[in-house]
């Protein structure tokens, strides 16, 4: 006989892990027990004939269940004279003893439990909360580990006789699912008409730490109207064209119906997101290929447990309302993920805008309250329950490029899964990235651990949830605080600003930080992504700040995951008016045409300013005198000034919108054969984006613009290459 003491860990709590144990120990004749580990990890003690231990372990690491990912095992065995265990069980959860694991993604309701919910004879018949250890909610209701019940936001759901049982019974999917719930015990729903909020006191935002999440106006789960079926009102208001705030798992969308033009038009103009696309929720695949052309392979990716927007090539012809995605040839789409949503569409037949619910510049509402009160003047309806969301966390983005998929947005799904990186050694760092489009990391065994999506930390708020988001998943991962803090060399941004503070704190363990040029930063997390030593990096990005003080966009560096040389890129061009440049294309267009004689005419031809001539004037003042006009390498800005030259946008009014319109206008149009024209910049080879601009202005005197468009993508990227 031997006795085996089993160390695992990835992602092995909540995903039925130790049901998986228990069976496989027991089916072997083994003898010993399985617990959670407070690191995410989980301990196996075993017992019995070293053949059968030799199986199991081999039934660990090849057969696990779906969800789960084995990262690392650690054995150790030795011979037993006497046994200690006479049965194998199942026991409580221990403390953290080193090691360290994962707590899974959010994921979609499972085929089972939405039968379960379709069931008229289930328990669980149309009840919106019920999940399993394959599905549900997992990260965004965890505090911290190890994942047991009284550690998540379902603790304040004492469990019913019936769910008791399920919860505790090994041969159950719902065994130790720790969001198992029923609608006698469970989280509850409820929709409030717009005019009972507009009533409701709105000044108190404040998240509750614990317990439930209260509904707005303190009342009980039945309906303001009287009824009990607040997913039927909610649907009845959507189809009436109105506006209706849906909360989900990781936090709320604002939703109307997608193919209402009157609809999306009110939620534009509510929401003040002028152009910006919406990204649609339709019922199921077959409404999805109604309105977009996904690929066998984008087809798996929307059905599958991770849920993710897809950005899918939209149908010219389509019951969609064109102001979905105004100017663009793609759509977001995205399938059912929660009970709330399988529900709504029983009684909801055409594709559904949801948009993150949050105000400009703000982080996305997650808590009754707050969602009421600022909401309140955009929303007709609020379908809301009390689970409270303990770490909001937006939708995931993906879009598949030669057939494969590439994440734009890695989030809801993904998100708290690491990422392993070779040769990481024991540094233990934690990275706080830029301050537009951030994710913040922790590097520890070798594991990349990500936070979810959490925007730009421009403001306070926003910056706020990037400090919660890293203190939460160094909470779930069971890791302390990093003694190394990476940051973008930018001496401005907010996250430099605060890795120098954490630095000067003597109660801090932050021993020193590490400034990290932006487009190195770039460069650096693919080689490390793809285990690979060095290479010549295109890293074609917007903004990033060169240590040379300028303002670095489109370059090429020969790079090592420690160290660069910057060895080619696009020629530095003015950028009359600053920020100003980014926001209008047209001011772009003439810091590339500053070279030329005829820059008036030109400018009167092709670019649009918002205050006509006298704008016009004073920009080829500033650019004469370069007073105000920081030069850039940019691609984006590049890309800005040919969307002016060909009319696809005179005016920024979300990110990228100028480059995504052009790619949209470029689809239509076939690339001419140009010749990149080439340049050097303080030694190094670039591609000279003023004259490439110069053929474009010849091209577009015999082509159409969307020939125009198409070669100057195609340019641009040989240019780089």
């Amino acid at each position: 006989m031997e006795r085996a003491t089993v160390t695992v860990n990835g992602v092995v709590q909540s995903v039925g892990f130790r049901p998986f144990v228990y069976r496989t120990a027991v089916d072997l004749g083994l003898q010993g027990t399985v617990r959670n580990r407070g690191d995410a990890g989980v301990l196996v003690e075993l017992e019995g004939d070293p053949d059968d231990i030799d199986a199991f372990l081999a039934e660990l690491r090849e057969n696990d269940p779906p969800l789960a990912r084995v990262e690392r095992v650690e054995t150790d065995r030795e011979p037993a004279d006497e046994p200690s265990f006479s049965t194998f069980g199942i026991v409580a959860s221990a403390a953290s003893e080193g090691g360290g694991g994962t707590i899974p993604p959010d994921t979609a309701m499972c085929e089972a439990c939405v039968a379960d919910m379709r069931d008229p004879d289930s328990r669980y018949h149309d009840y919106w909360a019920t999940g399993c250890v394959d599905c549900g909610p997992r990260f965004t209701i965890v505090e911290s580990v190890p994942y047991d019940r009284p550690t998540t936001s379902m603790a304040a759901f004492p469990l019913c006789e019936d769910c008791r049982e399920e919860y505790e019974d090994p041969t159950d999917r719902r065994y130790h699912a720790q969001a198992i719930a029923c609608p006698d015990c469970g989280p509850t729903l409820r929709y409030l008409p717009g005019e009972l909020v507009g009533t409701i006191d709105g000044s108190n935002t404040a998240p509750p730490a614990e317990g439930r999440d209260p509904f707005p106006d303190r009342r009980g789960s039945r309906g303001a109207s009287g009824s009990d079926d607040p997913i039927r009102e909610a649907a009845t208001a959507l189809a009436d064209g109105d506006v209706v705030v849906v909360k989900g798992i990781g936090g709320a969308h604002i939703a109307c119906d997608g193919t209402n033009p009157e609809a999306v038009a009110r939620l534009r103009d509510r929401t003040d997101r002028t152009g910006k696309p919406f990204a649609v929720m339709a019922p199921d695949v077959e409404s999805v290929e109604s309105i977009a052309a996904p690929t066998p392979a984008e087809r798996r990716s929307l059905t599958s447990p991770r849920r993710p927007i897809l950005l899918l090539d939209r149908r010219a012809e389509s019951r969609l309302a064109a102001d979905v995605t105004p100017g663009l040839h793609t759509v977001g789409v995205m399938l059912p993920y929660s009970g709330v949503h399988h529900l709504l569409f029983d009684h909801v037949d055409v594709p559904l805008v949801m948009t993150s619910a949050n105000l400009p510049g703000q982080p996305m509402l997650t808590h009754n309250d707050a969602i009421a009160a600022g909401l309140r003047d955009v929303a007709d309806g609020f379908l809301l329950h009390d689970r409270r969301i303990v770490a909001r966390c937006d939708d995931s983005v993906a879009r598949f490029v030669d057939g494969e998929r590439r994440l734009v947005r890695r989030s809801r799904g993904f998100t708290p899964s690491s990422v392993p990186i070779s040769d990481a050694g024991e540094a233990h760092v934690l990275g706080l990235g830029p301050e537009l489009d951030v994710v913040g990391g922790v590097l520890a065994d070798g594991e990349c651990h990500l936070t979810q999506y959490v925007g730009d930390v421009d403001t306070l708020e926003t910056f706020e949830q990037l400090t919660t988001a890293v203190d939460h998943l160094l909470d779930i991962t069971g890791r302390d605080r990093p003694g190394i803090v990476a940051h973008d060399a930018h001496p401005a941004f907010r996250t430099t600003e605060y890795a120098r503070r954490l630095a000067d704190d003597d109660a801090s363990p932050v021993e020193r930080t590490v400034a990290v040029q932006h487009h190195h930063a770039h460069a650096a997390s693919v080689l490390a992504e793809h285990d690979r030593r060095g290479a010549i990096a295109i890293t074609v990005d917007g903004v990033g700040y060169g240590p040379d003080g300028t303002v670095w966009g489109g370059e090429v560096l020969d790079a090592t995951r420690a160290a660069y040389e910057r060895v080619g890129g696009l020629a530095p061009v003015p950028m009359p008016g600053g920020d100003r440049a980014t926001r209008y294309p047209a001011r772009m267009l003439a810091g590339l045409l500053a070279h030329r004689e005829d820059l008036e005419t030109l400018l009167e031809a092709h670019a649009t300013f918002p205050n006509g001539s006298e704008e016009r004037r004073l920009v080829r003042q500033q650019l004469a005198a370069g007073v105000n006009t920081p030069t850039t390498t940019s691609a984006g800005r590049f890309l800005d000034a040919v969307s002016a030259l060909v009319g696809v946008c005179d005016e920024r009014t979300y990110e990228g919108e100028p480059a995504m319109r052009l790619e949209a206008l470029a689809t239509r149009g076939t690339p001419r054969s140009v010749e990149p024209p080439s340049a050097t910049a303080d030694g190094r080879r670039v591609l000279d984006t003023p004259r490439l601009l110069d053929r474009l202005l010849e091209l577009a005197e015999g082509s159409s613009r969307a020939d125009v468009a198409a070669t100057a993508q195609d340019t641009l990227a040989r240019g780089l290459a």
